[in-house]
């Protein structure tokens, strides 16, 4: 029951809306000229149904409380009916406004604003077609079964139905019209208010002298009311529908219309009557739904054409359209600010195109542009150049240009389409970056040229020291007294050796750096490292340091270029007893380790007692030293080889002290990519 109360419309709308009911019934009974019956048009179904179509369903119950209070008044005033048939007759104009309002929203699916033909067939055929039955069949029912008026069933019923379905049709589009735009503004032009007075006398002299019978017939009022219905929709559908229908009223009261005649005929001239105005209020309720239709169209239709053009205008593009011959027939305002002419101006006695292409086009560029784009509207095939364009001021931009063909349903060229985005900035980044990319190359080749001098400097020095340390060892037995020529003969097979030692390094860092393949052959890693470990065994004995291994038994043999292998290993061993000249003495300690690194790799770790790295990674950046007299490269080469081996090398500082470099070798041979 509270929710009944809170849907309660306000007093001042459910008010006007008992009055109008009211004399809408006052109305039908004026129209009540058929002998015999109190049937007529019935206006108030139409308000009635409006009013229910246009309100929420919860608030229906007080609609149907106002209009059964002003029927009932209406009744007692006017028709003089037994209460009860009063009631009867009501409950059917009540079932037929609910059971109308239902289903013309139920078709529409939204609200009904009389803005399409599919609302107006909705009203006409739900609202005045399918609802009048119900009020039709109780009203004629209540009619006989009262015995009021003599009237049978059969005869009552179709003067029911016909007059329900009129007043729907004349009153309903009236009373959404009103209801939509109770508080809403129109406005007229003084163009449009001139035409309307012209329309409206125009109406009103055509309605008063077809219906008064000055003309032939009633329907000549056609033409000025289907004027209305196109030129102000459903709003003057809705005025010249009522105005007609008042006009018919007085004339046939009065006795004037051609709708009134003597008591035999007064029952088919009734009839017609209700025909006239219901053909009327179809017509022009349907060419208005039209004329909405178009008109909506039309301006949605010109709202896409000004999108449309906004967005070809605002583009950061230059957009095109030319003809299937490739004559130019639209430029985009962008465009011909860009060339400072329109195309349209292009005169001459060769064609716009040849004229436009000889004018905007690169001189350098512009053969290639003909040929292409003769190419593409020969074959239809899309059409793609870079090429430079010259702007108003003469200053030449670098633009991408792409086209396609428009094709019809046939796959004929009709219009081609086209785009030039400019990429002038584009391009000359690119020019830079190429510059850039030369200087970066010949840069590098020269640091590729120092990287390489400097490791040939890096790993000759230690033989060449050898050699001039041995050369004057052996200069010393010679000049003793006497010569000791056994020392001095061992020292210069030492010479020698170091000097073979020398020349192979070179030749080792050579193909290196050019990429060729060393000699390789299956190694045993433990036995080089004991090797190495012997060759270093003095310079671990003058350091103090205790030299310790850990290596695991039988590994597998390694393919491997012995000469940079254990080149690596001398570079890794003598950088750690170098990294432990801070450290004293009882705590120099480096270690060597090997073990399988799975099952396809050996891995060679060399750990010292140092100070560590402060980068792990930038150690092996060439050129890059801790050393005094360090040149940078040693880590450096050691890599390149290990990954020429295609294997890892990286540096880790130890969590105690000191740091780990190691590697892995692959049991298989392979190269770095």
């Amino acid at each position: 029951m509270m929710s009944v109360w809170s849907h309660r419309p306000s007093w001042q709308y459910l008010g006007p809306f008992v009055a109008a009911y009211l004399l809408g019934c006052g109305f039908a009974q004026l129209l009540a000229i058929v002998p015999g019956t109190g049937i007529s048009i019935w206006p108030p179904g139409g308000l009635f149904m409006a009013t229910l179509i246009f309100t929420p369903r919860r608030s229906w119950p007080w609609w149907i409380l106002g209009g059964c209070f002003a029927e009932l008044l209406g009744n007692l005033l006017w028709f003089h009916s037994p209460l009860l048939a009063a009631l009867f007759i009501y409950s059917g104009n009540a079932l037929e406004a609910v059971a109308g309002a239902w289903l013309v929203t139920r078709a529409c699916r939204k609200s009904v604003r009389l803005e399409s033909l599919h609302e107006v067939l909705a009203i006409i055929v739900m609202g005045a077609g399918i609802a009048p039955v119900v009020g039709a069949t109780v009203g004629a029912a209540t009619v006989s079964g009262f015995d009021m008026q003599s009237q049978t069933f059969a005869a009552a019923w179709p003067l029911f139905w016909i007059g329900d379905a009129t007043g729907v049709l004349i009153v309903t589009p009236l009373a959404l019209v009103v209801f939509q735009n109770w508080r809403g503004k129109t406005w007229l032009s003084a163009d449009r208010w001139k035409e309307a007075s012209v329309l409206g006398l125009i109406f009103l002299c055509v309605a008063a002298l077809s219906l008064s019978g000055y003309l032939p017939f009633a329907y000549i009022v056609m033409p000025p009311l289907l004027w209305a219905a196109v030129r102000f929709e459903f709003k003057g559908a809705a005025i010249t529908l009522t105005l007609l229908a008042l006009i018919t009223a007085i004339f046939t009261i009065t006795g004037a219309s051609e709708f009134s005649g003597d008591t035999e005929s007064q029952r088919e001239k009734q009839i017609m009557l209700q025909l006239f105005l219901g053909v009327s209020a179809c017509s022009a309720l349907i060419v208005a739904a039209i004329s909405r239709q178009h008109q909506v169209a039309e301006v949605t239709a010109r709202e896409s054409e000004r999108s449309m053009r906004e967005l070809v205008e605002t583009l950061p593009a230059h957009i095109w359209c030319t003809d299937p011959d490739g004559e130019p027939i639209y430029f985009s305002q962008q465009f011909r600010d860009f060339i400072g002419f329109n195309v349209d101006d292009i005169g001459g006695d060769s064609s716009r195109l040849s004229t436009l292409l000889n004018t905007i086009i690169h001189p350098d560029d512009l053969g290639r542009v003909r040929t292409l784009f003769t190419h593409s509207l020969v074959t239809g095939d899309y059409y793609a150049l870079k090429h430079r364009m010259r702007r108003f001021d003469g200053q030449f931009r670098w633009f991408e240009i792409r086209a396609a063909p428009l094709r019809n349903s046939g796959g004929a060229v009709v219009q081609w389409n086209g785009v030039c985005l400019d990429i002038d900035d584009q391009v000359h980044a690119e020019d830079a970056l190429r510059r850039a990319s030369d200087r970066l190359a010949r840069a590098t080749q020269a640091a590729s040229l120092a990287e390489v001098s400097a490791s040939i400097a890096h790993e000759v020095n230690q033989p060449l020291a050898a050699i001039v340390a041995n050369s004057q060892a052996c200069q010393r037995w010679l000049s003793a007294i006497p010569p000791n020529l056994g020392r001095a003969k061992i020292t210069a097979e030492r010479i020698a050796r170091d000097a073979i030692s020398a020349a192979d390094v070179v030749g080792r860092i050579r193909a290196l750096f050019s990429h060729a393949e060393g000699a390789r052959s299956p190694e045993d890693v433990n036995r080089l490292i004991g090797e190495v470990c012997r060759l270093v065994s003095d310079e671990v004995i003058a350091k103090d340091i205790r030299l310790k291994t850990a290596l695991e038994p039988d590994l597998p043999a390694v393919p491997l270029d012995r000469v940079q292998v254990q080149q690596v290993f001398v570079n890794l061993i003598r950088n750690g007893i170098e990294a432990m000249d801070a450290v004293a003495s009882d705590a120099r300690a480096l270690q060597i380790r090997s073990c399988r690194e799975g099952n396809d790799a050996i891995r060679i770790e060399v750990s010292d007692a140092g100070t560590g790295f402060k980068d792990a990674e930038l150690v092996f950046e060439p050129f890059f030293t801790t050393k005094q007299q360090g040149m940078g490269m040693g880590l450096t080469i050691c890599r390149s080889i290990i990954e020429s081996h295609g294997g890892r090398l990286w540096a880790i500082n130890n969590e105690a002290l000191g740091a780990t470099v190691a590697f892995t070798l692959p049991l298989t041979p392979s190269e770095a990519p």
